[in-house]
C-alpha cells in the first residue's frame, strides 16, 4: 500500500489498517492550474487528499470578487461538505498550481464508515478536526477582509 506520508493532522495518525481501508477507495487525479475543482452550493459527492500542488478555497461575497479564505497544500484534505446533508459545497475550490490528488467517492467512504464503525469514528473525528480549523480560518480571514477592526491577529 502507498501510505500517505504527506498527510497532515489527525488523518496522518490513522492506524495503518484504517489507512489501507481508505486508500483502497482512492483513485489518482490531476487538476491543471486555474481549474475550478468545485463550486459553492454544488453537489458534494467526493473529496480529495492533495498529493502535490496548491488549492485556493474561496467564498462568494455578493458584489465583490470571491474571497480567498485559505490555501491548501500537500497532505491537506480538500472537501468535507460530503459528510453532512444536504451535501452541498460551502465554498469553491480552484487549483492555484498543477495539483495531483487522491480522489474518494463520498458514498463509498460513508458506506465504509458504517461497515467498520471503529474506522468510521476515527475518520470522522479526523475530519471534524479539519472542519474546526477551516471554520476558524474562514472566520479570521473574513474579519480581516470585511470587519471594521479586522480579526485583531497580526498579519
Amino acid at each position: 500500500m502507498t501510505k500517505l506520508m504527506t498527510m497532515t493532522g489527525r488523518l496522518a495518525a490513522l492506524p495503518d489498517e484504517h489507512l489501507a481501508r481508505l486508500m483502497a477507495l482512492a483513485r489518482e487525479v490531476t487538476f491543471p492550474a486555474g481549474r475550478r475543482i468545485f463550486e459553492e452550493k454544488g453537489k458534494a459527492d467526493r473529496f480529495w487528499i492533495i498529493r502535490d500542488g496548491d488549492v485556493s478555497l474561496e467564498l462568494h461575497v455578493p458584489g465583490q470578487p470571491p474571497a480567498a479564505i485559505e490555501k491548501l497544500g500537500q497532505g491537506s484534505l480538500l472537501g468535507w461538505s460530503w459528510l453532512f446533508p444536504p451535501r452541498h459545497w460551502h465554498m469553491s475550490a480552484q487549483a492555484v498550481t498543477d495539483v495531483r490528488a487522491f480522489e474518494f467517492d463520498a458514498a463509498g467512504v460513508r458506506r465504509l464508515c458504517q461497515e467498520h464503525p471503529e474506522f468510521g469514528y476515527a475518520f470522522v473525528l479526523a475530519c471534524a478536526e479539519v472542519i474546526g480549523h477551516r471554520l476558524e480560518d474562514a472566520r479570521t480571514r473574513l474579519l480581516d477582509l470585511y470587519g471594521p477592526y479586522g480579526s485583531g491577529l497580526p498579519r
